[in-house]
């Protein structure tokens, strides 16, 4: 993606001694800042801070986090030991289990000294193949696109997301966003409603900034106001993403995106979920009772990040003094609610069976 039109991924890196380089978005959408990672420590920090967030970018710089870690530690140990650290940083999005798996996989037999080459170069390899699969989202849901784009020639198709599943939230195109792109590229109108998403505002911060710099047209709501949209036909399809898909079809993703399905699913909006396949977790089947949960500082409710009129950025209380605070980072909406699964191979129902036929190798 671009942004004041240059190019970016989220992730890089040119020299694995002058570390890793990432678009630090917490400094977003007030300032563009690139952040160096120069060790593990750096990794984790940024995974948990949420300077990286989104599954599939929290999984690419796991895998970076691992290589830091063995460039300046090449011992034994260091590949248990640092993916078990790394592990911890965020619970919920199954990209870091699955990136750090595959590198110990790949690492554990090679001799100690040519662990962290071969690191830097497998982290490189899953930003790339990050990249392809986002693009292949992108065209299958332009389909969808296209398909709803025809009942309505000359309108704007209007899409509704939740947080920030774009550019950002991946190395490049992103998941929920990637087809809106495509659609653009297309010469397809389209208006995308922007759920701000409280408490950390993805949409609001993220999701309009990358759209604004890619003049796409766009309009940011509250959180509450997506059904009041469906329900005046206002919402041609919703596009959200996911940070753990089940391999029954549930779909766990940031807080509010349940309340989205249910309101498509009652208005009769087609609610699709852009999941490629490394979020799918083939080991677990129920949703609600076997994805952990992320519970996240009390703050990010209590507070308000802004910026004033002097343009210095500031955190603001909104809450009264003692008054108590729960902050669940991600909701599982069921498979049932969900139209569709748009994943790099294709358009497939949110059921067993479907998602098995997809992906065999994974079974």
């Amino acid at each position: 993606m671009r942004i004041n039109q240059h190019y970016y991924r989220t992730i890089w890196c040119d020299d694995p001694a002058a570390g890793v380089n990432i678009i630090d978005q917490t400094c977003l959408p007030f300032e563009f800042r690139i952040a160096t990672l120069n060790s593990m420590r750096d990794a984790y920090a940024a995974i948990s801070t949420m300077q990286v967030r989104g599954a599939p970018l929290v999984g690419a710089t796991a895998a970076y986090g691992l290589a830091l870690a063995l460039r300046d530690e090449p011992a034994e140990a260091t590949l248990a030991q640092a993916s078990a650290v790394l592990a911890t940083a965020r619970p919920t999005a199954v990209n870091l289990r699955w990136a750090l798996q595959r590198l110990q996989t790949t690492l554990a037999p090679l001799p100690v000294l040519e662990r962290a080459v071969s690191a830097f170069q497998l982290a490189a390899a899953i930003c790339d193949e990050d990249v392809a699969q986002c693009a292949a989202i992108g065209e299958h849901g332009l389909a969808l696109i296209k398909a709803v784009a025809a009942k309505k020639p000359g309108e704007a198709v209007n899409i509704l997301t939740h947080c920030n599943a774009g550019w950002l939230a991946t190395v490049d195109w992103g998941t929920a966003l990637a087809p809106i792109y495509k659609a653009q590229e297309a010469a397809i109108p389209i208006h995308v409603w922007v759920d701000e998403t409280r408490p950390r505002n993805q949409g609001a911060y993220l999701t309009a900034y990358e759209l604004g710099q890619n003049k796409v047209p766009h309009t940011v709501i509250v959180d509450n106001a997506g059904g009041h949209l469906m329900q005046h036909g206002l919402v041609d399809m919703c596009f959200v993403g996911t940070d753990r898909t089940t391999r029954s079809g549930d779909v766990c993703n940031k807080i509010g995106t349940y309340l989205k399905a249910l309101a498509a699913y009652d208005n009769d909006v087609p609610f699709y979920v852009c999941a490629p396949s490394p979020s799918i977790d083939f080991s677990i089947d129920d949703g609600l009772r076997e994805i952990p949960i992320e519970q996240r500082g009390v703050e990010e409710v209590s507070h308000v990040l802004g910026r004033a009129a002097d343009g210095q950025r500031s955190s603001v209380a909104i809450l009264p003094a003692g008054s108590a605070v729960r902050n669940d980072a991600f909701d599982v909406t069921p498979a049932k609610y969900i139209s569709a699964l748009v994943t790099e191979r294709g358009v497939v129902q949110a059921e067993r069976t479907a998602l098995s036929a997809l992906f065999p190798e994974r079974c």
